[in-house]
């Protein structure tokens, strides 16, 4: 099928036309320089024989979606929307390279620098989906890069809201990055199979080709869709990609949607666990707090202000002058003076004083008192923190075979808020969750192996006893 030619870039106005940037099936991209501020800029045109009351209103929707979560640091940012002289709508965007999309098929990207680009490019996607929106379109080439090396999430030109989306709605297809079930018309998207996207893009950047991809054979549109299908994406074929990693992405594309993590803030949690196991830094999600998503401008602003702790930094009260006593120098505790008598100097002596004895006692016995106390409490406290340091353990691991995977599954042995638990199959630790089953495709005669562990506050908690299961001959 023979490419087309670029539209006619618009006249827009405060825009200088510069030359085109790429080609889509809706819409042309141009570079334009701004005037004011004087900037380029990438906007994105659609082409006046689509458009139509539909995709203006498609168009309406993207624009107003991307405004809605371009503040996020790893989407593209749209400075502004409208429609040209000519009538055809266009965006204003960020300008940013694709050299991402092109870089994976020619070199190998070192395992860390995936990690990097995955956790943010998910912490972008899980953002949407907090908000409500769906992407429909994840994929290595949606995937830009800012001038100061930022990967950000852009094209959400078939995305939907979850709240609105209709079954029967058609949506363009990057079959290689699609899941079964979008492919077979079971769904036109789900949560889950945006983490099937997502896992066959972070598959992509390792492997250099999608995961469904035959380098020696052919790779049609019925070809991909028939292996997507039996779900069994060949190895990565890489040493340095751990077999954590490698296991993870397996799970994320499973043929079965509930095999697959549970969101895409879990995949992403996976793979800052698998950074850690690695040695390399931590990449930090990038997900709003609820408090600064819904507070209001005068709430933002009052968080910013200081306030003293309760019993601490509160300024002290003006001290008091302290009246020196009329006879003189001032008087320790248990000591009196003798009057002096009228015009001379006299020694003053101390004297015992049976109510002075009698404050020093109960200083003493107060103090006793106290220093009892203060022993109890360290002994409670102390007690009290030996028996949390025992995080509980996972007992009565349960398994299930069926439809060439294997469910484990194992009653909550008391998880406090904040508690995780560590997955380990075949030796390897695998994921880190907080539901209390676990989904492993298997392989006809192997034997599966899993255990697991609770972690708290980065403290990890006795391994259960591993849990086998032959898995049966098909």
């Amino acid at each position: 099928m023979a490419r087309r030619l670029p539209s006619q870039p618009p006249v827009l106005p405060g825009f200088s036309y510069v030359h085109i940037l790429g080609s889509g099936g809706f819409a042309d991209v141009f570079l334009y320089e701004q005037n004011m501020p004087r900037r380029q800029v990438a906007v994105k045109v659609m082409l006046s024989e689509v458009v139509n009351d539909q995709v203006r209103q498609m168009f309406q929707a993207e624009a107003n979606l991307m405004a809605q979560l371009s503040a996020h640091p790893s989407i593209l940012t749209v400075y502004q929307a409208s429609v040209s002289s000519d009538g055809r709508p266009y965006l204003v965007m960020e300008l940013c390279s694709s050299s991402l999309s092109e870089r994976y098929r020619r070199e190998r990207i070192p395992v860390p620098e995936v990690l990097r680009i995955a956790v943010k490019i998910g912490s972008a996607i899980e953002t949407a989906h907090r908000a409500g929106v769906l992407h429909r379109d994840i994929k290595p080439s949606n995937i830009l890069m800012t001038a100061y090396g930022h990967p950000v999430l852009s094209d959400f030109g078939i995305a939907s809201t979850l709240t609105t989306q209709r079954e029967e709605d058609s949506v363009g297809l990057s079959i290689p990055w699609s899941a079964p079930e979008v492919l077979l018309d079971e769904t036109s998207g789900t949560i889950s199979s945006e983490v099937w996207a997502f896992a066959a893009t972070v598959y992509s950047l390792l492997a250099g080709r999608s995961p469904f991809e035959d380098p020696g054979g052919s790779n049609s549109s019925s070809d991909l869709m028939s292996r997507i299908a039996r779900a069994k994406p060949q190895p990565i074929g890489r040493a340095d990609v751990p077999a954590s990693l490698e296991s993870l992405l397996r799970r994320g594309m499973s043929r079965r949607p509930e095999a697959r993590p549970a969101s895409v803030l879990e995949f992403v949690r996976e793979l800052q666990t698998i950074e850690a196991q690695l040695g390399v830094p931590q990449t930090p999600l990038e997900i709003a707090m609820d408090e600064w998503a819904l507070g209001t401008v005068a709430d933002l602003e009052d968080r910013t202000r200081l306030r003293p702790v309760p019993g601490a930094g509160v300024a002290p009260s003006p001290r008091r002058r302290r009246r020196r006593p009329a006879s003189g120098d001032y008087s320790g505790i248990g000591t009196v003076r003798e009057a002096s008598r009228p015009g001379r100097f006299s020694q003053s002596r101390p004297r015992s004083s049976p109510r002075g004895v009698q404050a020093v006692t109960w200083l003493l016995i107060g103090s006793a008192l106290l220093v009892i106390a203060l022993g109890a409490t360290a002994l409670v406290v102390l007690l009290r923190a030996s028996s949390d340091d025992r995080l509980p353990v996972v007992t009565d691991i349960a398994a299930e075979q069926r439809d060439g995977t294997v469910e484990f599954t194992w009653p909550d042995p008391g998880l406090a808020d904040g508690d995780v638990y560590v997955i380990t199959v075949r030796g390897v630790r695998t994921a880190t969750q907080s539901q209390p089953r676990f989904v492993v495709d298997s392989t006809p005669g192997e034997t599966l192996c899993l255990a697991v562990a609770v972690n708290r506050d980065a403290k990890l908690g006795d391994q259960s006893a591993e849990k086998c299961v032959d898995v049966a001959d098909d």
